[in-house]
């Protein structure tokens, strides 16, 4: 398909979105619309929220591609976990509980709800300052991952198409809010598992079905010893591949958890009574989308071979080895019909659109609600909050642009880095928060100081082969600071607990 007629299709696409985000904004009308919806949305449109910010370009091109070939059938066990701990479980346990406290709470972001819980004025606006600087690298990843797709199936420059998808970004956000996140949303995630279906039915078709390619990809050339340490890097230890993989998979599936841009979509479900079928619906769609990802990027074993000539296409002129980032983009030009391209490219962006707008309006909240917000009345300031908002949507596209078209790093390490540093901040005073009525707060700090600390410590310190383990580690340390500090330092009082959790 020539690609003119692929860029015609994305761009009846986005006029589309640009609908959506106008009719959206028709309805919303006060802070609480433009970053919950209103707190109004059924079970279909959270669960497919929640599924297209999980799985986006990072996902299909920076973690299907470089895992997928890294560690072949085995990413197999970052699925599982993605599947029954960052989709099943995260539900399970923290959707009601934490729609019902936010709402007891009035809060409307992570920072706020950290406030409100511990009492805390500071609390909140650190917190809010750890969300803005950690999700810029993260949404850089996410434009990095679809620009190199686009320059790939549309012959666009890669900064070409970085202007195309900021600009696209910072339209309907800023006119519609999280309404229009979540209509879009919802459109999205039809395609998606639409794509990913078609895809992996018709790879595996290519090499005699989902049985012979899952043989195929246990062959001994096709996986890659687990236990060999990775080439000595120049700074930090040197794990074996297993501890890499497991940390992946506990980041990735525990780290969302405490995302704020993940955890939002909790806040906004209409009703306790609808977070079931939103559990199941999410969870489904989750499986889906991840094996889809990460069984396609092993595929990539059994398609190229000979990687000397196969991927000589992408070899980077500078480190004269391959740039696995441009991995998938390779595979689906190559080995999957134009049309098919076509739908796997929407398919991306719908993913990578959904995730960069709970980013951008995540971020925005951070200064906008929880630093300008944080002194004073939110709603006596309702109208400049909304504006300053909208403003601050558009200075965060821009940041995490300039951060993309720079290339600082491969994109599962600005993802990680992101993820780790975000889930180590929040996910300790943010569940303990929720479920014991000890937690001080004292220990929410002390949680937080030692999981930033640590994941900025040991990124410093051991480098980019090692962040994936930095991230678990500093991830995990904090569960175990925040009991011991809250059993040393004076408990909550009764007028807080009472309040929280509804006494």
């Amino acid at each position: 398909m020539h690609p003119i007629i692929c860029l015609s299709f994305v761009v009846f696409y986005v006029m589309v979105m640009v609908a959506v985000g106008y009719w959206s904004m028709q309805r919303t009308k006060n802070v609480g619309d433009f970053f919950l919806g209103g707190r109004s949305l059924g079970p279909w449109m959270s669960a497919f929220a929640y599924g297209t910010t999980y799985f986006s370009a990072v996902l299909f091109i920076g973690y299907g591609g470089r895992l997928g070939w890294g560690f072949g059938i085995h990413t197999m066990w970052i699925v599982l976990g993605n599947t029954l701990i960052g989709t099943l479980l995260a539900w399970l346990v923290l959707a009601g509980r934490t729609r019902d406290m936010t709402v007891r709470l009035n809060a409307l972001t992570m920072p706020e709800f950290l406030r409100a819980r511990y009492e805390s004025k500071p609390l909140q606006v650190i917190s809010a300052v750890v969300v803005f600087v950690f999700l810029v690298p993260y949404s850089a990843s996410v434009y990095m991952g679809l620009s190199y797709l686009f320059q790939k199936t549309l012959g666009l420059e890669y900064n070409q198409a970085l202007f195309f998808l900021a600009a696209l970004t910072g339209v309907y956000l800023v006119m519609g809010g999280y309404f229009a996140v979540a209509v879009s949303d919802f459109i999205r995630g039809f395609i998606e598992f639409f794509g990913v279906l078609t895809m992996v039915l018709l790879l595996v078709s290519m090499k005699g079905g989902l049985g012979a390619s899952f043989t195929a990809l246990l062959a001994p050339e096709c996986m890659p010893a687990l236990h060999v340490h990775a080439p000595p890097p120049t700074t930090g230890p040197a794990f074996p591949g297993w501890v890499t993989l497991a940390s992946l998979v506990l980041i990735t599936s525990f780290g969302p958890w405490a995302l704020p841009q993940m955890v939002q979509k909790f806040y906004s479900i209409r009703s306790k009574a609808d977070v079931n079928r939103a559990m199941t619906i999410a969870t489904v769609f989750a499986l889906f989308m991840s094996f889809g990802a990460y069984y396609s990027g092993a595929l990539t074993h059994l398609f190229f071979t000979n990687p000397a000539t196969d991927l000589a296409s992408i070899v980077d002129a500078t480190t004269h080895k391959p740039n696995l980032d441009l991995l998938m983009p390779l595979f689906i030009t190559s080995y999957l019909p134009h049309w098919l391209v076509l739908v796997i490219l929407l398919m991306v962006f719908s993913a990578s659109m959904s995730s960069l707008s709970s980013l951008v309006l995540v971020s925005s909240s951070a200064i906008a609600i929880d630093i300008y917000g944080a002194f004073g009345n939110r709603e006596a300031k309702a109208k400049s909050t909304m504006i300053l908002m909208r403003v601050l949507c558009a200075v965060f596209v821009l940041l995490s642009l300039l951060i993309a078209m720079s290339k600082v790093d491969v994109i599962v390490n600005l993802m990680v880095m992101a993820w780790g540093a975000l889930a180590s901040a929040f996910l300790a005073p943010y569940l303990y928060g929720l479920f014991w009525r000890r937690t001080t707060k004292a220990g929410a700090y002390a949680g937080m100081i030692s999981g930033v600390g640590t994941a900025t410590g040991l990124f410093i310190l051991w480098g980019k082969p090692s962040v994936p383990v930095a991230a678990a580690i500093a991830m995990f340390l904090p569960l175990l600071v925040v009991p011991v500090v809250s059993r040393l330092t004076r408990p909550p009082t009764p007028e807080t607990i009472a309040r929280a959790f509804g006494d």
